[in-house]
């Protein structure tokens, strides 16, 4: 069973002036257990549409999304979720542990194990410090942080994730992208949302590109990384000699290295030089 599948996915809204506005368009997806998933696309693709409806927030128009096996549309879908909202937003008089406290209630969570994993979370978050201040006084970094312990502090088995990195500086995104990877290592299925190519080259298994709501590809980030190998670069040295780099196009890979051999040249390295993920996503969407 997959744990997010999603079929024929289609959403249309009136606008103000109330003509049809279409966010998605026949979207099908399938998410694997313990799957890394990125979702990227530009702003107002379709990404939050798409969240919105796995969370049972919106009706889709058409279609319908799974989770566990259980329809979007079935509250109890929710309780294997963690989820961070695009703009999360709390109870600003609570502080974060008494936040914290709330929802791992709402999710049935005994006294003993709700407490633990609270100061578990407030620790992993750098958030310990400021955990009986009132979250109004937060900044935005720290608000992001608390939005992703509220996924966190029931131990889901899937993480749904709205641009989880926003907001956030060098650190908080570097503390994000680790604890993404530790979810990966426990057998957890993530799939977040996001514009920055780089965040899903690092954590991703695979990657979909939406565009003006409809998803143009799929594929997974080794592939892609492996296709966009444009040519490497040799690292040598000859005897005696000092270190040397020769650069290649991909095609000629093979006669230089038989070259360098055949001249009892030391081969230290071969490196591939290759686009990157941000190339493979503007790619997608310029032709969309």
């Amino acid at each position: 069973m997959s744990a997010l599948s999603i079929k024929g996915l289609s959403k249309s809204y009136s606008s103000i002036k109330l003509q049809k506005v279409t966010a998605l368009v026949g979207l099908d997806l399938e998410v694997a257990t313990g799957e890394m998933f990125g979702f990227l696309g530009p702003n107002g693709a379709g990404k939050s549409t798409t969240i919105k409806s796995i969370m049972g927030l919106i009706r889709p128009t058409a279609g319908g999304v799974q989770v566990f096996g259980v329809p979007a549309t079935d509250p109890s879908s929710r309780r294997r979720i963690g989820y961070l909202p695009e703009n999360p937003s709390f109870f600003d008089f609570m502080t974060a542990r008494e936040y914290l406290t709330f929802v791992g209630s709402t999710y049935g969570m005994d006294h003993t194990s709700l407490r633990k994993e609270s100061e578990r979370v407030l620790d992993l978050l750098d958030l310990t410090r400021s955990a009986d201040r009132p979250i109004r006084g937060y900044s935005k970094g720290m608000v992001q942080r608390l939005g992703l312990g509220q996924a966190l502090v029931h131990d889901p088995d899937m993480y749904i994730l709205d641009e989880p990195m926003s907001g956030l500086d060098p650190i908080g995104r570097a503390l994000v992208k680790d604890i993404i990877r530790d979810l990966k290592q426990r057998g957890k299925t993530v799939f977040f949302s996001t514009h920055i190519t780089t965040d899903v080259e690092a954590v991703c298994d695979r990657v979909g590109v939406i565009a003006n709501g409809v998803l143009e590809a799929v594929d997974s980030v080794d592939s892609i990384l492996e296709k966009g190998v444009i040519g490497y670069v040799i690292s040598f040295c000859r005897p005696d000699g000092p270190d040397e780099e020769k650069h290649v196009f991909r095609e000629e890979l093979d006669a230089a290295m038989r070259q360098l051999l055949e001249s009892k040249a030391i081969i230290k390295a071969v490196e591939p030089k290759r686009k990157d993920m941000e190339s493979f996503f503007l790619s997608v969407v310029s032709r969309s």
